[in-house]
C-alpha cells in the first residue's frame, strides 16, 4: 500500500500531477463499480452540480455527468474499504509532507457516452479548504477510442491521462485547470478532496 502512496508523492513532486496506477486494488476497484452499477439501476444519481452547497448551480453545457456522494453513514463495506485506504495515505501524506489534512469528501462520477467537464478549478472561490483532488478509476479494458481522458493543463505540458481501472491521479486542487474530454463509453470513477478546515 505504501508503494503506491510513494509513487502518488513522487510523481507529484516531479510533475505537480501525481500517478499510481494501482492505487485500487483490482477487486476493491470491482466491487465499488459494481456498487455504483447498483446504484445507477436504482436511480439513485443525481446531476452533478457547478459550485458547493451555499452557491450551485447545474448546467450541461458545462458538466453532464451524475454523481453519488460516499458516506460513513451508509456502511457500505466496500465504500468502508475505500476510507480506510483514503485515511491511511492521509496519514502518510501527513507525516511525510506535513500537508495538514484534516478530512476528506469523496463522489461518485458517471459520465455516459457523450457526457464531459469542460476547463475548471477544483476549489471554490467562497471555499479554500480543498487543498488536494484525487481521482480514481474503475473502467476496465479501457481503449484510446473510448475517449474521455483527464487532460490537464500545465504551461508548455497539457497532460492527458486515460481513465483505466486502479488508476489514481492526485494534484492541487487550487492549481490545474483541468477538463474530462468527451466519453465514447460509459465511465466510472470515484472523485474526492483532501480539505484541510
Amino acid at each position: 500500500m505504501e508503494n503506491s502512496f510513494e509513487a502518488l508523492i513522487a510523481t507529484y513532486i516531479e510533475n505537480k500531477v501525481g500517478i499510481s496506477e494501482q492505487f485500487l486494488s483490482t477487486e476493491l476497484a470491482n466491487n465499488l463499480k459494481q456498487n455504483l452499477i447498483d446504484l445507477n439501476a436504482k436511480s439513485l444519481l443525481q446531476d452533478a452540480g457547478i459550485g458547493n452547497s451555499e452557491k450551485v448551480t447545474y448546467d450541461g453545457a458545462i458538466r453532464s455527468d451524475s454523481i453519488y456522494w460516499l458516506d460513513k453513514k451508509h456502511n457500505n463495506a466496500f465504500e468502508n474499504e475505500f476510507f480506510i485506504q483514503i485515511e491511511a495515505f492521509i496519514a502518510y501524506l501527513n507525516i511525510s509532507c506535513y500537508a495538514g489534512i484534516t478530512g476528506y469528501e469523496f463522489h461518485y462520477s458517471l459520465y455516459e457516452t457523450g457526457d464531459f467537464y469542460l476547463k475548471h478549478l477544483d476549489q471554490f472561490k467562497n471555499n479554500p479548504s480543498r487543498k488536494y483532488s484525487m481521482i480514481s478509476y474503475l473502467n476496465a479494458d479501457w481503449k484510446e477510442s473510448d475517449g474521455g481522458e483527464l487532460l490537464i493543463h500545465q504551461l508548455n505540458n497539457n497532460q492527458k491521462i486515460s481513465p483505466t481501472q486502479g488508476k489514481t491521479v492526485f494534484f492541487k486542487s487550487d492549481e490545474l485547470v483541468h477538463e474530462v474530454l468527451v466519453t465514447q463509453n460509459t465511465r466510472m470513477s470515484i472523485t474526492g478532496w483532501l480539505k484541510s478546515d
